[in-house]
């Protein structure tokens, strides 16, 4: 009998303690949210390659990337025409649920700077070692705007291919002979030679395509500046990152700058998709 009334008391300390972690877990859903901690999912990095390359030369950046939990995506430019690569990119951006970095290299900023334009989801643009076009703006134009570019007719093989709907068009290739001293000078000269032997070419036309209204104008950017590009020259570069009011890095870089200083070009993608 006298077993009874601390039975009892032990009954109610048991109730108490488990309305404690009731509210305790009520309590937690609202403070311990994605929204109310103010811990957001790291949005999906999509890194668009330019003209003769492909997406494995974001192969190094991709690793790094997704070590650090990102979601990453590179697809295949199909490096056809401004408007036809932009409405290709602007397809799978669609596709993407949630927050979008959108980073570009080469030509690959033109088709960026233009698949982002009204797509609430990409939150910041990247450019690396790219062209950053305004609305009106050719490849070929900012190419040449300051001098310094090696990337001539004279550098580039011309190949006549079928179009789908009949006729024909013609796509550049860089020479393998001057690929490295164009492309990629800083890499070790074995590696050069893949990269010209499995490079993207681009139909030429594309060189004289007007880029559309940018989506740079609403959207934050940032740029990795190549020193030593000798694609797009470093002035170019620095021109069309201030016009954008870009937040620019600087590197001692070839062309492709991605994959010489990937440690850099994952810094500044991940400056750009933790900006608030």
């Amino acid at each position: 009998m006298s077993s009874r009334p601390g039975l009892a008391a032990g009954l109610r300390r048991v109730v108490a303690g488990l309305a404690v972690v009731l509210l305790t877990l009520v309590a937690v859903p609202a403070s311990g949210s994605p929204s109310g901690s103010g811990h957001r999912p790291k949005p999906t990095v999509v890194l668009v390659h330019g003209a003769f390359a492909d997406a494995s030369s974001w192969s190094e950046v991709v690793l790094r990337l997704q070590r650090k939990g990102y979601p990453v995506l590179a697809p295949a430019n199909p490096l056809r025409g401004v408007a036809a690569d932009s409405a290709y990119l602007a397809s799978v951006l669609g596709t993407i649920s949630g927050p979008v970095v959108l980073v570009g290299h080469s030509y690959g900023g033109v088709v960026i700077t233009n698949a982002a334009t009204g797509n609430a989801n990409v939150k910041a643009l990247v450019y690396v070692a790219a062209f950053v076009p305004d609305a009106g703006d050719t490849v070929g134009g900012l190419q040449v705007k300051y001098p310094g570019t090696k990337l001539g007719q004279a550098a580039l093989d011309v190949r006549e291919f079928p179009l789908a709907g009949g006729g024909v068009s013609h796509e550049g290739y860089v020479k393998p002979a001057l690929f490295r001293d164009i492309f990629a000078g800083d890499l070790p000269p074995a590696e050069a030679a893949l990269l010209a032997a499995t490079q993207r070419p681009a139909d030429v036309h594309t060189l004289d395509q007007p880029s559309g209204e940018p989506a740079w104008r609403t959207i934050p950017s940032w740029t990795l500046i190549a020193r030593d590009d000798n694609l797009i020259p470093a002035a170019a570069q620095r021109f069309m990152a201030a016009r954008a009011h870009a937040r620019a890095v600087e590197v001692n870089a070839s062309h492709v700058a991605m994959i010489s200083k990937p440690s850099a070009t994952v810094d500044l993608v991940v400056d750009a998709a933790t900006h608030r």
